[in-house]
């Protein structure tokens, strides 16, 4: 398994304009926007990134950040046999991703996921 990329994820209250004109500032570019998620990375460093949501479309709560690994079939088994929380359950999104959501010792919520 190896981790491809880290992105925090941020529950906003500013609109997705205001979260990318501030953070355009500070160099980031918008990549992916579905009105409730917004992406913003890097133009030099694609990797850097950062997502605002207001709400997650087919989960129950906000996760605090995602890792992107090139296996989440092998990460999923991994941390449930650990015993783990799964909070969403490993399923197919209609955006081109596959993802779960595990808690981790500190009670935040990782959003797991590989590209379709």
């Amino acid at each position: 398994m190896s981790v491809r990329r880290v992105v925090p994820d941020i529950t906003s209250e500013a609109t997705m304009e205001e979260n990318r004109e501030f953070y355009g500032r500070l160099g980031f570019e918008e990549v992916m926007n579905l009105g409730w998620v917004m992406t913003l990375a890097s133009p030099t460093d694609p990797a850097a990134q950062v997502t605002f949501m207001e709400h997650d479309a087919t989960a129950p709560v906000v996760p605090d950040m995602s890792i992107e690994v090139d296996d989440v079939d092998a990460v999923h088994a991994a941390v449930l046999a650990a015993g783990a929380e799964i909070v969403h359950p490993l399923r197919d999104e209609a955006w081109g991703v596959r993802r779960f959501f595990v808690r981790d010792p500190n009670g935040r919520v990782v959003n797991v996921l590989s590209h379709g």
